[in-house]
């Protein structure tokens, strides 16, 4: 997953976002990113190398999980630094 910064410059961020209940997501492990889980929705903030990031700048993250069903829906309701975005 990649994010991409279209707001002014930050130095430290936060990307948050959901799954259908239905889907039984539970976070296992991530990457480039401290993670973590509060029910349905998933919380990726910055690491020290990683916490600068500029206007129009991107950082790549990811996570292992499992799910419930024989398909994983599509995440909804994303948010950086609490701010909605697509």
């Amino acid at each position: 997953m990649r994010i991409t910064n279209g707001g002014g410059a930050l130095n430290a961020w936060s990307l948050s976002f959901g799954f259908p209940a239905s889907a039984g997501v539970r976070l296992s492990s991530g990457w480039n990113g401290e993670w973590s889980q509060s029910g349905d929705t998933l919380l990726v903030r910055n690491v020290a190398w990683n916490g600068n990031l500029p206007a129009n700048g991107t950082v790549s993250v990811g996570f292992q999980g499992t799910f419930s069903g024989s398909s994983l829906p599509a995440p909804s309701g994303f948010t950086l630094n609490g701010s909605r975005c697509n």
